[in-house]
């Protein structure tokens, strides 16, 4: 019996020590996630502020009275907040008609970017001719290479267009200036050669190299068509492809200033450089010429520009996802 007893606490101490090392890895286990918790709060919440900083203080800003520009108290948080800077910024940008041509102006260029570069991908997924893998390295060296160094080629081929000296032909041996009006934009886009055109060929290349050839080689059985191949069949597949390439397109060139002050795009088609301008018409037509009094109203002038974009995003957010997932740009 003594030796059954001893027996039997030697185990209830072993059994003893063993829950103890198991609640101790049980606490450091917790330790750890509640320090990666931490560390990754801390990197989140710093990141935001660097991103969000600013952008709160331009937001805030916007609804400042002149008492509250000038309030040593006043921080982030008016307290008399006013509508004003918006209303003169509407008013002195020409917002909504300026607006209207803008949105035109990038969905007629986002349509065409669409079309484009799907073909010229699906050509290089699908299709062998001599020099592909020269011309598909030409392609990954218009997304490398910085656009500030063929800004001269561009701005005299556009600034005397005369493409193989056709267009003298009908104009008395003179090209055209095609500077301040999007055409341009247009006509680089037709050519595969638009705004981040290289990275979108190189999403729609991937993607449809990433879809199965018997769809393709069931439409032939079919008597389907090369073009209608295309169209019909591996358009509507590509639909995530197609979603992100129109969302980084549309919002890209939106944005754009580079192209837009290269080739002197007016600035009743471009929302970006009314902005710019806009300090300097307020004060010279509404006579404010306090330089923070007038930055109030360009602070107004970007929240209304951005407010397109962030409709657009919280509208198609799920689209978005979705499809930078399935378009093979992650990972």
């Amino acid at each position: 019996m003594h030796m059954i007893t001893q027996g039997k606490q030697k185990w209830a101490g072993l059994r003893g020590n063993r829950q103890l090392e198991n609640e101790k890895q049980r606490a450091i286990r917790i330790g750890k996630s509640w320090l990666f918790k931490l560390v990754r709060f801390t990197l989140i919440a710093g990141i935001s502020y660097v991103i969000l900083g600013p952008m709160i203080g331009i937001v805030a800003n916007s609804f400042f009275s002149n008492a509250d520009k000038y309030s040593p108290i006043v921080y982030l948080i008016p307290q008399a907040p006013t509508l004003e800077r918006y209303r003169l910024a509407i008013m002195r940008m020409d917002y909504w008609n300026v607006l209207l041509n803008m949105l035109v102006y990038v969905g007629v260029v986002t349509i065409l970017q669409v079309l484009v570069c799907s073909l010229v991908g699906y050509g290089f997924a699908r299709f062998h001719f001599p020099f592909k893998n020269l011309a598909f390295a030409c392609v990954v060296i218009m997304i490398v290479i910085p656009s500030h160094s063929v800004m001269l080629p561009l701005y005299m081929t556009f600034q005397n267009f005369n493409p193989l000296g056709i267009v003298g032909l009908f104009n008395g041996g003179r090209g055209l200036n095609l500077l301040t009006t999007p055409y341009p934009m247009v006509i680089m886009t037709l050519f595969g050669s638009g705004l981040r055109s290289g990275l979108y060929i190189y999403i729609f290349t991937q993607f449809f190299r990433g879809l199965p050839k018997e769809i393709e080689e069931a439409a032939e059985i079919d008597g389907a068509g090369t073009a209608y191949t295309y169209l019909r069949i591996m358009m509507p597949n590509a639909m995530p492809a197609v979603i992100t390439v129109a969302i980084f397109s549309l919002v890209w060139q939106y944005n754009d200033t580079f192209f837009a002050r290269l080739f002197l795009i007016s600035p009743d088609i471009v929302l970006s450089k009314k902005i710019t301008s806009l300090q300097a018409s307020i004060s010279n037509l509404d006579r404010i010429l306090d330089p923070s009094i007038s930055m109030l109203y360009v602070y107004a002038g970007i929240v209304l520009m951005i407010i397109p974009i962030i409709a657009l995003y919280v509208l198609l957010q799920k689209r978005f996802i979705e499809g930078v997932e399935r378009s093979g740009i992650v990972g």
